[in-house]
Formats: structure tokens, C-alpha cells, sequence
């Protein structure tokens, strides 16, 4: 037996009562959760992008607050080390300066003995001791052109007067303290010798195979403070290399691992907005329900 028709009426308001059942024109639940979710998802690959183009996995406190200041601190290190490493650059390039003027003056001291032997002959006419003599002059003026012009960044180790140089070594403020040698004619004794006469020449010999002798000391000296430049030089370009090392340990970004989760939260992304989207269109069905 068939319902009354105002019971149908009934039933059927109840059925549609259910279908409008957590539907409202004014609040959409399921929209707020699926834009939550795709905010979320949305950081996360800016994140993403931010470490791919950086190329650091902490950019900032907020990724890693301890991290961050580890890394800072390292970062003073490095360039802490970086400016010891010039400091001892450009020491090491001031003693090579010195060394090469010197090895210069040493060969002309050599050649000035060879002028001093011939000086020394016996019977050697006045002409030809006049042009021994200007020769022999004319290499002393050379040592002294030579120990007056040997210089790099205004540091000058072996001209006349020159004082003792020094080269920051640390971080800590210890310096390598370079002692000068003066290798100019004054300081070789040989700058009032001459070969005018046979005694002037007999004098001569002497002084020029002392100032050879002085002439290696200094070079010597010069060569074991290179040594020692050197030495430092490549420890603090080691531990520079081994400093940023381990900075990148610390805060380099896995690129190959970054990448693929920026595929993934693009997808993300993709699915989220769609999911915006249905949700969205849920409250449309209220309309249809009037139609």
C-alpha cells in the first residue's frame, strides 16, 4: 500500500536535509584544510628552490639556529686565514726580491774579482789598469742601482739602512720577523776600493773575496727565512683548504637530493591545487539544490 503523498513530501525533505548536510555558503571546511595543506606544500618548495639556488642547506638562523653559528664563526676563520695567506704571500714575495737582487750582486762581486786578478798582473801598462778600473767601478755602480731598486710593496730588505721586516704569521697577531742585509757597496766594504795602482789593487783583491764570502752569508740568511715563510705559507693554505671543507660539510646543500624533492613538491603542489579546487566547488551543489 502506497504512502500517504504528504509522507513522501516528508521523507524526501529528510533526504535532502542529509545532502545539504555539512554544506554552507558561508564556511567550507574541507577548502580550508586542502589551502593549509597547499601553503604548506607551497614553502616547502620555495625552501627547496632557495637551496638549489644558493646551494647552502642553511641560509639562515631559522634553518639551523646551531648551524648557523658554527658556520658564521667558520666563515671568520676563513677569511681570517685568507688574510694571513696574503700577508705571507706577500712576504715570501718581498724575500724573493731580496734573494734575486742578491744573487745578482754576487755574480757581479764575482765578476769584479775577475777585474781585480787582471789588475793584479805584473806588468800591466797605466792604460790598460784605467779600464780595469772603470770596469770594475762601473759593476760597483751596478750593486748599487741594484740594492736601491730591489723592491716589492715598498719593503726594500737589502738597500742601505734597511731595517727588519715583518710578516703576520697568524690569526693571533704572531708575525716572522725577517732581518735585513744590506748588500750595497757600503755594506760589502767595497765602495772606496779601486784599481789605480798595484797596492790599490792588492787591497782590492782582498776586499772583493771578503765581500763574496758576506755577500753568500746574506744570501744565506735571506734563504732561511724563505724557508720558514714558505713553510708557514703552506700550512695556512692547508688549513684554509680544510676550514672551508669543512664549512661546506656543514651547510652545502645536497643538490641531487634537492632536486628530486623539488619534482616531488611541485607534484604536491600540482595535486593541491586541484584539490583547492574541489573543495571549492562543493559549496556550487547548494545552488543545484534550488534549481
Amino acid at each position: 500500500m502506497l504512502a500517504p503523498a504528504k509522507s513522501w513530501i516528508a521523507i524526501l525533505e529528510r533526504g535532502m536535509n542529509k545532502m545539504v548536510q555539512g554544506l554552507s555558503i558561508n564556511t567550507n571546511p574541507a577548502a580550508f584544510v586542502a589551502l593549509q595543506q597547499l601553503n604548506k606544500t607551497s614553502k616547502a618548495l620555495n625552501q627547496t628552490q632557495l637551496r638549489i639556488t644558493s646551494g647552502l642547506k642553511v641560509n639562515g638562523p631559522k634553518d639551523d639556529s646551531s648551524t648557523f653559528q658554527i658556520s658564521t664563526r667558520l666563515r671568520g676563520d676563513i677569511s681570517g686565514v685568507n688574510a694571513v695567506k696574503i700577508a705571507l704571500a706577500n712576504g715570501d714575495s718581498t724575500v724573493n726580491v731580496a734573494i734575486t737582487a742578491g744573487k745578482h750582486i754576487k755574480d757581479l762581486l764575482i765578476e769584479m774579482k775577475g777585474k781585480v786578478i787582471q789588475a793584479n798582473q805584473a806588468g800591466i801598462d797605466s792604460n790598460s789598469r784605467t779600464a780595469l778600473h772603470n770596469d770594475f767601478r762601473a759593476l760597483a755602480d751596478q750593486i748599487t742601482t741594484i740594492a736601491l731598486t730591489a723592491e716589492f710593496n715598498d719593503a726594500n730588505l737589502i738597500k742601505s739602512g734597511a731595517t727588519t721586516f715583518t710578516v703576520l704569521s697568524s690569526q693571533d697577531g704572531s708575525v716572522i720577523s725577517i732581518s735585513a742585509q744590506s748588500m750595497d757597496t757600503t755594506a760589502l766594504a767595497i765602495n772606496a776600493s779601486n784599481l789605480t795602482t798595484s797596492a790599490s789593487a792588492a787591497a782590492a783583491r782582498t776586499a772583493i773575496d771578503s765581500a763574496i764570502v758576506l755577500a753568500a752569508d746574506k744570501l744565506a740568511a735571506f734563504g732561511a727565512a724563505s724557508k720558514r715563510v714558505d713553510v708557514q705559507l703552506e700550512f695556512t693554505g692547508s688549513l684554509a683548504d680544510i676550514l672551508q671543507e669543512g664549512l661546506g660539510n656543514l651547510v652545502d646543500a645536497d643538490l641531487a637530493k634537492e632536486s628530486a624533492e623539488l619534482q616531488a613538491f611541485q607534484i604536491k603542489q600540482q595535486l593541491g591545487v586541484q584539490a583547492l579546487a574541489i573543495a571549492n566547488a562543493g559549496p556550487q551543489t547548494i545552488l543545484g539544490l534550488f534549481q
